[in-house]
């Protein structure tokens, strides 16, 4: 009898203990989600098997300012999965090596396979970003295709048109024509910090609709991936797992919002083997807005040169009393910061109030803006901090927009032109000219042997004065027409002819 009542007693006082722990918890949880504004979900809502996608929102801010991880990932989840697309693209012939190194994998997707004749198919993830059908993915997922097939997580599918393309920062703009799609809202990255939970969503091996989950394990990584001399890299680190075929995917936050465009692995086999990298949502915005509506992007520059990232070693070397920022070794005087009265020996500690711990942070807050506009910097000199407003060039030290023309005709082509600048007709000596900046899926690529940097100076034997007279010269034409000019590495006039009629008839 002694033993039951015992018991019994155990039993009540562990009840107790239990009762005293859940109101304890009931307390802190109501005490984060007052400190952000939201409600105390209800007994029902703790206890409940699942969660809804209206009650995921309260949770997660709650959990997060608890310091636990996430119930689910499910309102992420939910959210991102429609908005990231299957990329299949269809080449005519062997793509090259564009450059990566053989450690850090590019995520390209399945390797180019033989598809029909001489035809070849790979794929890749695209995310979209407007409800009218535009698409951002990586460039090297789309790059010298000659066909693009979109497929939605509902298995509807598009042919795509290329907007344009950024092989400084591996991003590439794509356009289906469908209406009222589901689409993701950027985030604004610089918020992204180590130890953030995170989605990557894309099409590993094909697998449609697959999510993973991890946390952000480093920002602002520089790669030496990208084999482009104006490159850009500044990748947000995860360990999210993604594998070949995510590439253009989306890594989003647990609000569901955009953080990061998935581009790389770190992986010695070509397999996910821990880390995977994502240029940062700052750098999309900025790239997808000039492609929409310029065709390039506009690249701007601050005019310094022989830069180093401060560690301990080199400020004793050179006697600088801080350990964080990036040493400037030299400036070109046609640059903003020459002008703006920076001097070699500076360091740069912020712009715009974002530290510059390394040059990849520093590159990427001076790739967000274009030539012209102005920005405040913030350098350490003889022991002080001080301040300069520089306001930023293009490559020729001018603050004018270089924009390729688009338009449909020239969509319908495959084609993006620019006038050439002065700088750049006086080291030709010629006095006008049209530069062939970039080819995509179309009608030239299909006739012609055509390839980029191509001057063009004549349109059916008349001398072209700029890209609007060029372009309107196409849209009044029909039949064959030819364009003359050269290559600015050999002399020699070239002539190539094309039938407008197929335009029509592809299209």
């Amino acid at each position: 009898m002694k033993q039951v009542a015992l018991s019994a007693i155990t039993a009540l006082i562990v009840s107790l203990v239990c009762i005293g722990s859940y109101h304890t918890y009931l307390s802190n949880l109501q005490e984060a989600t007052e400190e952000i504004g939201q409600e105390t979900p209800s007994d029902d809502a703790l206890f409940a098997r699942g969660v809804s996608q209206d009650e995921m929102p309260q949770f997660v801010p709650a959990n997060k300012s608890l310091g636990q991880a996430p119930q689910n990932f499910n309102f992420a989840a939910q959210k991102a999965m429609p908005a990231v697309v299957h990329i299949k693209s269809f080449q005519s012939y062997q793509r090259n090596d564009n450059g990566f190194d053989n450690f850090y994998y590019e995520l390209f997707g399945i390797k180019p396979q033989r598809y029909k004749g001489n035809q070849q198919l790979s794929s890749g993830s695209g995310v979209i970003i407007s409800p009218d059908g535009y698409i951002v993915t990586n460039n090297h997922v789309i790059q010298d295709a000659d066909e693009l097939e979109v497929s939605l997580s509902d298995n509807r599918s598009y042919k795509a048109t290329v907007i344009g393309t950024d092989p400084s920062t591996d991003l590439g703009l794509i356009k289906i024509e469908a209406k009222s799609l589901p689409s993701l809202s950027l985030a604004n990255s610089d918020e992204s910090q180590v130890g953030d939970w995170v989605l990557a969503v894309g099409n590993p091996f094909s697998l449609a609709s697959t999510a993973t989950a991890g946390i952000v394990s480093a920002i602002g990584r520089d790669l030496e991936i990208i084999k482009d001399r104006m490159a850009i890299e500044s990748f947000i680190q995860t360990d999210a797992a993604v594998n070949p075929g995510n590439s253009g995917g989306a890594l989003v936050n647990l609000e569901g919002n955009l953080i990061g465009i998935n581009t790389a692995i770190a992986s010695p086999t070509g397999t996910y083997a821990g880390y995977a990298f994502a240029v940062p949502a700052n750098i999309v915005k900025k790239v997808v807005t000039d492609l929409k509506q310029y065709g390039s992007v506009q690249r701007a520059f601050l005019g310094v040169a022989n830069m180093q990232a401060l560690d301990g070693e080199l400020s004793r070397k050179l006697g600088i009393d801080i350990t964080e920022g990036v040493y400037v070794g030299d400036l070109t005087e046609q640059g903003g910061a020459y002008k703006a009265g920076l001097q070699a020996g500076d360091v740069i500690v912020s712009i715009d109030g974002v530290k510059t711990r390394n040059e990849a942070k520093l590159l990427e807050l001076i790739g967000r803006n274009r030539p012209g506009d102005q920005i405040d910097v913030k350098v350490h000199r003889n022991k002080k901090n001080r301040s300069f407003r520089v306001t930023l060039t293009n490559a020729y030290g001018e603050t004018v927009i270089l924009a390729p023309k688009r338009n449909e005709t020239l969509n319908k082509l495959g084609l993006s032109i620019r006038d050439l600048s002065g700088e750049e007709m006086s080291r030709l000596n010629i006095e006008r000219g049209i530069l062939v900046e970039k080819l995509y899926a179309g009608l030239l690529r299909s006739q012609t042997s055509i390839r980029e940097k191509f001057i063009v100076l004549k349109f059916n034997g008349e001398l072209i004065d700029n890209a609007d007279g060029f372009t309107k010269a196409l849209e009044t034409s029909k039949d064959k027409v030819s364009i003359t000019g050269f290559y600015p590495r050999y002399n020699r006039l070239q002539t190539y002819e094309f039938d407008m009629d197929l335009a029509e008839k592809e299209n």
